[in-house]
């Protein structure tokens, strides 16, 4: 069984084309300005918003049986667009044994797939889903691994995951998510693209900083960490955009 929170469809910004969201619970990183709190533990929430006067409950579990025919109603909108399903969370590779089955089906259907992650698993868990993935949108969060300690994650994994997927021919995007005061001033850029291309990356995709998920928190009764947090003025996105030019094909999500 699968723990999902919600199924988004006809989203933007994950994947190529007219795709399918599906967004998973649980997730082993605690980044303070995650736009998805509802899906950090594995229970289900219950959302209260005060603006509205309306609640909804995320968090239920099925089975890939139960959730094919809903995610096989746009596949006429995927073939046209070159789209797909793309399974986010959370973490999805947490429940990469049970999602490998649906993975399957979608392909037996000819549904293209990818997997948003951070990375931060074993190795199994994407041989588990290899077979049956078109790739994964791969979150690099720093090259600081005393950062990655402190949002509960482990450079080395990351690194060597990002290598190993690379060694054995698997489409990767490298996404990194730029958060003022976390990894945006100019050594961190600096040392992220060194790390990189050490590694072996061509081409990254940037995503500014937003407090679009800012309203979950409170109506989750949470406090959001970065709630007092701007934005990256168009400056100051520039200056970022035109450090990682010099080492790859740049793409800037939003």
């Amino acid at each position: 069984m699968l723990n999902i929170s919600n199924i988004q469809h006809f989203s933007v910004g994950d994947g190529e084309g007219i795709r399918t969201t599906v967004f998973l619970k649980g997730c082993n990183l605690r980044c303070p300005w995650c736009h998805n709190p509802e899906n950090l533990g594995k229970e289900p929430v219950t959302l209260h918003y005060s603006s509205t006067g309306k609640s909804e409950t995320l968090g239920r579990l099925v089975s890939a049986e139960d959730v094919l025919p809903e995610l096989l109603e746009d596949k006429d909108f995927y073939d046209e667009s070159k789209g797909g399903v793309t399974f986010s969370g959370g973490e999805a590779m947490l429940q990469a044994s049970e999602l490998a089955s649906l993975a399957r089906r979608l392909k037996e259907n000819k549904v293209s797939v990818l997997v948003d992650t951070a990375g931060c698993v074993s190795y199994s868990a994407f041989e588990a889903l290899d077979p049956f993935v078109d790739g994964y949108l791969f979150d690099f969060k720093t090259a600081d691994a005393e950062k990655y300690r402190d949002i509960g994650g482990d450079l080395t994994l990351v690194s060597e995951n990002i290598s190993s997927l690379i060694r054995d021919g698997k489409n990767i995007r490298i996404r990194i998510p730029l958060i003022p005061d976390f990894n945006t001033d100019r050594q961190s850029i600096e040392d992220i693209c060194k790390h990189l291309c050490a590694i072996g990356i061509k081409e990254v995709d940037l995503l500014p900083f937003h407090r679009l998920g800012s309203s979950k928190y409170e109506a989750m009764g949470l406090k959001y960490a970065y709630e007092a947090i701007s934005p990256l003025s168009k400056n100051e996105l520039t200056e970022i955009e035109n450090i990682f030019k010099k080492y790859f094909s740049v793409k800037t999500e939003g």
